[in-house]
């Protein structure tokens, strides 16, 4: 079901991450634009640390568990399906490490974000900044080995379109990020606070479109409930290979499969899967009245077992091979 599957997670993790940044701004800029104790006197614009450390702390602290939270299972979920064959398998055991290091250095930025809305800028300063340069840099490591993977399986599903898009979009993530990461340090160094207050804000923004990503990678999973990807079919029970095999010997398509079943294999997991068409159904030789001449177009030469207008060896010969033996 659409409302009951793995793609909601990123999309609650991206609109509590983004519904509180716009509480936050709102409530600085647009109903008062106070002078907060954290904020330097010459400084006009707030970072987002300064919103979240007086009267909105409990929303800061809300929005960063609740975002770290759902973004973590998003990381966790994306694992699983492509272990349980919803997803594209890996190919390697190469993969499957470049997986779990990206969720270990997630959970590490999770951390860092969870414990800076904790340990607040005016009171724990020197804390607050080294979780801050947790959270950034634990999440810009997990996007480099989410993209090391994705890239590895690109090579193995070429015709996966949402691995090929996923990819890019991470990589643009993780350039941005890392200059705008720099430019902000750099200018907060200096004292530069104003301009470091609209990069961190921008910083902030951008997170949400690194979340959204995870929707469109956990997304074709909702129509792969009852379908099994290539190389999947070794996980199944043994009666449900059975089963396949069966119905692939006899030419039956198991495409349309109810709840508990499989479908037949996909060739792509972008923008809803394509089904391989399925193949003409042909009669067995073994079903057929042997030694008749009725052309079928399963047939070499349109005849059965023909070898220019002869059976196998143990039928009558065709009419037009007896006229052209007699002329």
């Amino acid at each position: 079901m659409w409302l009951l599957s793995f793609w909601i997670l990123p999309v609650i993790s991206a609109a509590m991450w983004l519904g509180m940044l716009l509480a936050m701004f709102i409530d600085w800029f647009v109903l008062s634009q106070p002078q907060y104790p954290s904020m330097e006197a010459s400084q006009d614009i707030a970072y987002i640390s300064d919103v979240g450390a007086y009267g909105l702390k409990p929303l800061f602290i809300t929005g960063c568990v609740i975002t770290t939270v759902f973004l973590d299972l998003s990381f966790f979920a994306e694992r699983y399906l492509r272990h349980t064959g919803r997803l594209a398998r890996n190919t390697s055991l190469a993969q499957v490490i470049l997986s779990i290091i990206s969720i270990l250095f997630a959970l590490a930025g999770s951390a860092g974000l969870i414990l800076l809305s904790i340990f607040d800028t005016y009171r724990h300063q020197r804390l607050h900044n080294g979780f801050l340069l947790l959270f950034i840099a634990g999440f810009i490591l997990s996007a480099i080995f989410t993209c090391a993977e994705y890239q590895r399986l690109g090579i193995h599903y070429r015709n996966h379109r949402i691995l090929r898009t996923s990819f890019w979009v991470k990589l643009a993530f993780i350039l941005v990020e890392v200059a705008l990461a720099i430019a902000f340090g750099v200018t907060t160094f200096r004292g530069n606070r104003d301009v470091g207050a609209i990069l961190e804000w921008i910083i902030a923004l951008l997170f949400t479109g690194y979340i959204i990503s995870f929707f469109f990678d956990l997304l074709p999973s909702v129509r792969t409930k009852h379908h099994v990807f290539p190389g999947a079919e070794d996980e199944l029970p043994m009666s449900k290979q059975s089963q396949r095999q069966s119905d692939s010997d006899r030419g039956v398509s198991v495409h349309g499969a109810g709840p508990g079943e499989y479908e037949q294999d996909l060739t792509h997991d972008s923008a809803g899967p394509v089904p391989n068409p399925p193949y003409p159904l042909s009669t067995p030789y073994h079903e057929t009245t042997q030694g008749t001449n009725t052309p079928n177009r399963y047939r070499a030469n349109g005849y059965e077992d023909g070898v220019n207008g002869y059976t196998n060896g143990t039928g009558r010969k065709s009419r037009w091979a007896n006229r052209w033996r007699n002329a």
